[in-house]
């Protein structure tokens, strides 16, 4: 039975009454957005808004109708059966569904929404943001005067690099890659990008980009790299030892994608052996564990996954959220619903 139809299953007396769908959310969420799904469903909040266990997480999808996580949370086949003939929706907290076995999803016939667009700009801006930060050594010079270590202005001190006539070469022309392509321009960087097919002339003209075919290519001839494509097989280790050698040592890396898209191990020793100017990361291989020799270089400008952390974007991705349960509980196709391609 559908869950639109299974939602309206309770009865009092002879009068059909609509039940509210019971939604567990595996994290806490913006007050807002859990105040509203208070008023709408028979939601389940984590007040504790710690990371749940994978028993946990068996033990709330056994429990949900439509099923709230996160990026933090691996939803897999085995979690996914434990919901049994109940669970019909997974409504995913975030643009990225990496961490969802969807392909088990989708045999036991459950829906998977995500929220996308709304933290495009927001993300943008971190990437941009961390660009500056590792070219203008901000957080080393910033650890430097905490520590006791600014004596004055020296001529020749903490001296960084200037974006202005830089190569920006985008790893994945999408919503955020764009973005960060457009505040890249008024920094007068000169943008270049690799995707599976270019974008549109159109959206090439407005960029001012170029494109790259061959991912070897642009790694070569670029300045500041910013990887913006999503965590799929095929971009696992997109940037390994061998590519990370293609980089000139002046290069600086920036990633506000997911952070298996980079060999964190390869990455770390070039680092440390000067093969490579600078990184700067938001996201990490096996987050939230980080590799130790990161936590060791001053080349390296480290932040804990925050660019979607604004009160605004935050605050979207819910109500996305609500209006895919909403959608879908009145018996309508979702608008974020993510098809299983296999």
């Amino acid at each position: 039975m559908p869950l639109h139809s299974a939602i309206r299953a309770k009865r009092k007396g002879r009068v059909q009454v609509p039940s509210k769908p019971v939604v567990v959310v595996t994290r806490r969420l913006p007050d807002p957005v859990q105040t509203r799904m208070r008023e709408l469903f028979d939601a389940e909040f984590n007040l504790e808004d710690r990371g749940l266990t994978h028993d946990e997480l068996k033990a709330a999808a056994a429990r949900a109708e439509i099923l709230v996580p996160t990026v933090s949370d691996e939803i897999d086949a085995e979690i996914i059966a434990a919901g049994g003939d109940s669970l019909k929706m997974i409504a995913n907290f975030g643009a990225g569904v990496d961490h969802i076995d969807r392909r088990a999803a989708h045999d036991q016939g459950i829906v998977v929404t995500n929220t996308p667009g709304v933290l495009t700009e927001d993300t943008a801006d971190m990437a941009m943001t961390m660009i500056l930060a590792c070219a203008r050594r901000l957080s080393e010079g910033e650890r430097v005067l905490r520590a006791g270590g600014f004596s004055g202005w020296a001529p020749t001190w903490m001296m960084g690099r200037s974006l202005r006539g830089k190569r920006l070469g985008v790893i994945g022309l999408g919503r955020i890659g764009q973005a960060v392509a457009r505040r890249a321009r008024a920094f007068d960087m000169h943008v270049h990008y690799h995707n599976r097919n270019p974008v549109s002339p159109a959206i090439e003209k407005a960029l001012e980009a170029t494109y790259w075919p061959e991912l070897d290519d642009m790694l070569a001839h670029v300045d500041v790299v910013s990887v913006n494509c999503p965590s799929t097989r095929e971009t696992r280790h997109l940037l390994n030892a061998k590519r990370l050698d293609r980089l000139r040592p002046e290069a600086l890396l920036v990633n506000t994608s997911r952070g298996d898209v980079i060999d964190e191990a390869a990455l770390a020793g070039r680092l440390k052996d000067g093969r490579l100017a600078g990184a700067a990361l938001d996201v990490y291989e096996n987050e939230p564990d980080i590799h130790p020799t990161l936590l060791e270089l001053e080349n390296a400008v480290l932040v804990p996954h925050m660019g979607s952390a604004t009160i605004e974007s935050r605050t979207a991705m819910g109500e996305k959220v609500i209006v895919n349960i909403r959608v879908f509980t009145d018996g309508h196709r979702p608008p974020d619903r993510v098809l299983y391609e296999g």
